[in-house]
């Protein structure tokens, strides 16, 4: 067992889960006051940051350990939760790469975080090229029909 301790939270106009139309949306990163705010020094000199949060409002009963359709899709295959990017995930981390829009003090301003107004940040990492694939990236067909709104 490990514990980990938020280090910010995600402050957005998005109050409700959704499961589409996260690619305009502004979110500010606020440091917790706890932890030092020159930490995010530098991290506008990068174009994209990786947030790592907390599905804190996900309960424990709809954890899932198996497979599932995707969003229940039917149509879909049943495929292994480790398999989807859901949120119903065993230790209900989710992960992100967003565009930097701004850091000013102990607040970092995104857009395209896909998590809601509220929710606990637990690490950020600069985007490195060297960090990305450096091969072709493939993906069944059942996850792009998936993403098709999901950044507009």
């Amino acid at each position: 067992m490990f514990t980990l301790k938020p280090i910010a939270t995600v402050k957005n106009d998005r109050k409700e889960i959704a499961d589409d139309f996260w690619g305009e949306v502004i979110s500010v990163i606020e440091l917790d006051s706890d932890i030092d705010e020159r930490s995010l020094d530098g991290i506008e000199s990068f174009s994209h940051v990786e947030v790592f949060y907390v599905f804190d409002r996900v309960s424990d009963d709809k954890v899932e350990y198996g497979a599932r359709h995707p969003r229940n899709n039917q149509d879909w295959p049943e495929i292994g939760i480790f398999a989807q990017r859901g949120k119903n995930r065993p230790n209900k981390l989710g992960a992100t790469i967003v565009k930097v829009l701004k850091h000013e003090g102990r607040l970092l301003t995104v857009v395209g975080l896909d998590a809601i107004d509220g929710t606990p940040v637990v690490d950020l990492k600069p985007v490195m090229k060297e960090f990305l694939p450096r091969e072709e990236v493939f993906q069944p067909n059942w996850s792009s029909e998936l993403m098709a709104d999901y950044w507009k």
